[in-house]
């Protein structure tokens, strides 16, 4: 019974370790999204930590990515971006964050 026990603590540890990491690299694929954004949009280095902010918390309205993207489609609306840059920008900052974190 003892080993059974160790390899359920096993997979949760591992699970909530699993959970982190994908948080960790959500909150930097989100900083990454917000530097991005802020550069399209002008903003001065006080303005781009508050829009940094500002995106990682839509993060947290639902779960997925389409809280994230609807923020920055909202945004950027008056600049000619299309869905689908938008998407490969998120996929690619995705992907560096991941790679951070390996």
């Amino acid at each position: 019974m003892n080993s059974f026990e160790d390899r359920k603590k096993s997979f949760e540890k591992k699970f909530a370790h699993d959970e982190e990491k994908q948080f960790k690299i959500s909150a930097r694929r989100n900083k990454y999204l917000g530097e991005w954004v802020s550069k399209i949009l002008g903003y001065n280095g006080d303005q781009e930590k508050e829009y940094i902010q500002s995106v990682i918390k839509a993060d947290f309205k639902e779960e997925g990515d389409e809280d994230v993207f609807q923020k920055i489609k909202d945004d950027l609306k008056t600049h000619n971006i299309s869905d689908n840059e938008i998407r490969e920008k998120m996929k690619e900052l995705n992907e560096k964050a991941t790679a951070e974190f390996k």
